[in-house]
Formats: C-alpha cells, sequence, structure tokens
C-alpha cells in the first residue's frame, strides 16, 4: 500500500483537482468512485498511484464550506475559509438579489463580509454608492476601490485571512486577483498545462498564498447562486436587520408578505428596515 501524505487543494477542473504537498510539490489527483465532493481549499489525504499523480483517500474535517444549491444539485465553492469577499462594481450595475444572496450564504457559514465595491473612479460610482447604502447602514463593511489604480487599501483585511472572492461576471474580479498576486495569470497558465486544459475546461476554483497565513480562492463569476439548502428561519437569521424583531409577528410562521401584525414589516413601515431589503428577502425567500 502506497504512502499517504497530507496534501491542500489548490485547484479544481471538474474531477480533477491539484493538491499542494507540504514539501511544495504539486500533484494531480482524484477522488476514488465516482461521486467527488472535495472542494478547493479541502485539505486532504491522498495516496500516489505515478510521479506527480495521486488519488484521494480522505478529506479532513472541514471549518467551513460555501456552496450554492437548488432542488436537484450542490455546487462547492470553498471549504475552509474565513471571509467572503463579493465584489460588485459601478458598471455594468450589479444584481442585487445575486448580492443578498452570496452574503445569505456567508452568514449560515458564519464568515467575514467584505463587499468591495470596484471601478470607483467612473462616474456611475455615486449610484452604486446609493445602491450599497442599506448594506453599510446595517454594518456590513463596504470598501471601495479602482482594481486598476490601487488595491493598496483591500491588503489590510486579507491578512490572517482565507478569503473566497465571488462576484458576477464583470465586475473586475479577476483584474482585482492579478492586482493583488501579480503572478495569479501565471500560476493559471501552470494549472491549465498540467491538467491539459483542453480535456479540463471547467474551473472551479483557485487558491493562491498570499503569504503563509493569508490565502486567496478565486471563483468563477457567478449569475446565480441557489439557497435550496437553506431553511426560512435560516434565511430570516441571516438578514441582521431582521434580528430585533424576530419572534414579535402575531404568527409564529408568519412569512412576513401578507399577515396581519408582521413586526418585520411595521419595522419597515416605519424606516427601521430598508424597503428593498424587504423585498429581497420576499424574493429568496419565495424561491
Amino acid at each position: 500500500m502506497s504512502e499517504q501524505l497530507k496534501g491542500l487543494i489548490i485547484a479544481a477542473f471538474g474531477r480533477h483537482y491539484l493538491a499542494e504537498l507540504p514539501s511544495g510539490e504539486v500533484v494531480e489527483c482524484v477522488p476514488r468512485g465516482k461521486k467527488s465532493e472535495v472542494a478547493c481549499g479541502d485539505t486532504i489525504t491522498l495516496s500516489r498511484t505515478g510521479p506527480e499523480q495521486g488519488v484521494i483517500d480522505s478529506i479532513t474535517p472541514r471549518t467551513s464550506l460555501l456552496y450554492r444549491s437548488d432542488a436537484f444539485k450542490q455546487k462547492i465553492i470553498a471549504a475552509n475559509v474565513t471571509q467572503l469577499v463579493v465584489v460588485v462594481a459601478s458598471e455594468p450595475s450589479f444584481n442585487d438579489e445575486l448580492l443578498a444572496r452570496c452574503l445569505l450564504a456567508g452568514h449560515d457559514q458564519k464568515l467575514n463580509i467584505l463587499i468591495v465595491l470596484n471601478k470607483s473612479d467612473l462616474p456611475q460610482i455615486a449610484a452604486a454608492r446609493e445602491q450599497l447604502a442599506p448594506y453599510t447602514k446595517i454594518g456590513y463593511r463596504v470598501l471601495e476601490l479602482s482594481a486598476k489604480q490601487d488595491i493598496a487599501p483591500l491588503l489590510p483585511y486579507l491578512q490572517d485571512n482565507t478569503s473566497v472572492f465571488v462576484g458576477q461576471s464583470g465586475m473586475g474580479k479577476s483584474t482585482l486577483i492579478n492586482a493583488v498576486i501579480p503572478e495569479a495569470h501565471a500560476a493559471t497558465r501552470e494549472i491549465s498545462t498540467v491538467l491539459d486544459s483542453g480535456k479540463h475546461t471547467t474551473t472551479h476554483a483557485k487558491l493562491y498564498h498570499l503569504n503563509s497565513n493569508s490565502h486567496l480562492i478565486d471563483c468563477p463569476g457567478v449569475q446565480l447562486f441557489g439557497l435550496h439548502h437553506l431553511d426560512f428561519a435560516a434565511m430570516e437569521r441571516s438578514f441582521p436587520e431582521f434580528l430585533p424583531y424576530l419572534g414579535e409577528c402575531r404568527f409564529a410562521n408568519c412569512s412576513h408578505s401578507h399577515e396581519p401584525d408582521c413586526a418585520i414589516r411595521k419595522a419597515t413601515a416605519e424606516g427601521k428596515i430598508d424597503e428593498r431589503r424587504l423585498k429581497l428577502f420576499q424574493q429568496i425567500a419565495a424561491k
């Protein structure tokens, strides 16, 4: 029986993964069996099957798992992360519901959350800032910057975190990653070469080391973020501004959409909860 080794998953292409060993060696590996539940950021044990090749034997218990789901399947995004960085931009305009869904998933895994408003040098920044005002009001950290001009303000937020970057296409997330880690382009080319990108074209996520205690996981742009795995109560608790009013509605199973004496709707009418945020909750909870 071959020696078991510990590794860190640093890239995922379909069912093919790259595992980084403590020595720095990178091994291409596949899971045993047909089912794969391995995520970028996982620590694993593997057995060698050849030069720079191996098979994944087990996944070390995770501290967090970020994923999206619908009624039929789930899509694993990243494991063992401590911070969710959601990248939005002034142009093109970002999707309010997609942002809210990303934040819900982050809350569910008890992650630190940072919203990065990119392209702050464009004239549309004022409208984007106004769109994010309800989030800053309830305590979300929002950082404005221009990835093409200066990413220095972002760096302190990344220290001592394993951060996963998510966002819809066109927000400048890749530009941001490449500015933070200039060698990211080269690393991507090397990964594609190792895994023969002609065969494995679906990249789920890639992990980069900022320093020994700080890491980034970059994910492909998302247009949908299903939350089928979250129940109604979990969604309620993940809207921070709802917390003071939960349990105060007349009906224990209040949907906060039409029932009389709804504490959430009453707080909204009194200006204590942003009306647009309540509508987002109703849209997400109804799906």
